[in-house]
């Protein structure tokens, strides 16, 4: 025969069954809410953005509808070697992980280009020159040497091979080439060590040392036209050598590169 239970132990045996009955009742509504909120927030039913660079609007949108993804175009550029009206930029950048409806802000590529009048650059140094032109939105594009008695002198300018006269109106971001002197002493140069640097920063140096761009190769992880205008150089024929001075106009090739581990890796060796 069992024994009663002394107001003392019954007490507690209460207590015991009341304090595990409301540790289950909070147990099952903690793991309703942890559910609850998994569908709300769409737990771990994220995917990549898509790459909707180069595409224009209509082809992007259809992408976009299938992933429940909402498009906006924020802002325009002008880029001469782009297809008009063409995505060029996309935030969140390609391979982003997103929820469904997030908000993608595109940038493209205008449809009606800037124009500006050609200034007059002969006659300036090459220096000069190049302030002139980038301060009008337009770049230096190639330099062709001919014997002068001022050497990096400004004998002409050009666009797409044929001679420009001032104040006719170019599209802006058009490269204007430029014919330049050089004196019978045949002044030669360095190359610079290009390695790890933007591509634009390194348009620049080779300018700024009297050289050309040659060739420029693009590995894999160069996906798109905005990729290849952002990227690193990671690799440059010829290197650079203090010892060895090169010709006026000489050309250079550039390997670029958005490798993140490549370009950390030039990084660390410099250091």
């Amino acid at each position: 025969m069992k024994k009663s239970l002394t107001n003392k132990e019954w007490m507690k045996h209460w207590f015991t069954k009341e304090l595990l009955k409301t540790a289950a009742i909070f147990a099952g509504a903690l793991i309703l809410i942890i559910i609850f909120l998994n569908v709300i927030t769409r737990h771990n039913s994220e995917f990549e953005v898509p790459d909707f660079s180069g595409m224009n609007i209509e082809q992007a949108k259809e992408i976009a509808d299938d992933a429940s993804l909402k498009l906006e175009v924020t802002d325009s550029v002008f880029l001469p070697k782009m297809t008009r009206g063409t995505i060029f930029r996309q935030n969140p950048r390609v391979g982003s992980l997103v929820k469904k409806n997030r908000r993608i802000l595109l940038t493209i590529n205008s449809l009606q280009p800037k124009k500006v009048a050609m200034p007059s650059v002969i006659g300036f140094s090459l220096r000069q020159a190049k302030a002139e032109l980038v301060a009008k939105q337009l770049h230096v594009g190639r330099l062709y040497y001919v014997p002068d008695m001022a050497t990096n002198n400004v004998l002409s300018q050009r666009i797409n091979g044929s001679y420009i006269a001032p104040g006719i109106m170019v599209e802006t971001e058009s490269e204007i080439d430029l014919e330049l002197g050089m004196s019978s002493e045949g002044e030669r140069t360095n190359i610079p060590d290009l390695k790890g640097l933007p591509i634009t920063t390194a348009k620049d140096l080779l300018i700024d040392n009297s050289l050309n761009i040659g060739k420029i190769k693009y590995d894999e992880s160069v996906k798109n036209y905005s990729d290849s205008i952002s990227g690193f150089v990671i690799s440059q024929n010829p290197v650079s050598d203090s010892k060895a001075s090169h010709p006026l106009g000489s050309f250079v090739e550039l390997t670029v590169s958005v490798d993140k581990v490549k370009i950390e890796s030039l990084r660390t060796k410099e250091e």
